[in-house]
């Protein structure tokens, strides 16, 4: 299961990484002054990690509902980090737009595949 798995699996423990990270942490890299750029990071993140997942399982999606069922793993695991860092962080909090574009990064990917996928070629 983990060798099918393989990538999703190391970039969730990146997005870990991330999440549970001190605060501090990335204020030192702000190079960058853009509003909301963290809300865009949340979106590409949780869009990697949903493209990830279905282009490891590519062949294995017999229908939509199964790819909307597996789409639920980054969702819940993004609301859970959101927990977390309330819980085991001490500069970092949760935040419900947080979770919405967590959601919004994986519904995103979830519906480009759904419309690419008719002309994916096994």
């Amino acid at each position: 299961m983990i060798k099918n798995n393989l990538f999703s699996i190391a970039f969730s423990l990146v997005i870990l990484y991330l999440s549970l990270a001190n605060a501090e942490t990335f204020e030192e890299i702000g190079f960058f002054d853009i509003p909301y750029l963290d809300k865009f990071t949340h979106f590409g993140l949780y869009f990697t990690f949903m493209s990830v997942i279905l282009l490891e399982h590519r062949n294995s999606f017999i229908n939509t509902r199964q790819i909307i069922l597996v789409a639920l793993i980054p969702v819940f695991f993004g609301g859970l980090m959101e927990l977390f860092q309330t819980g085991f962080t001490t500069t970092r909090r949760a935040d419900i737009l947080d979770i919405m574009f967590n959601s919004a990064g994986t519904a995103v990917a979830v519906c480009i595949w759904l419309f690419f996928r008719p002309y994916y070629k096994k």
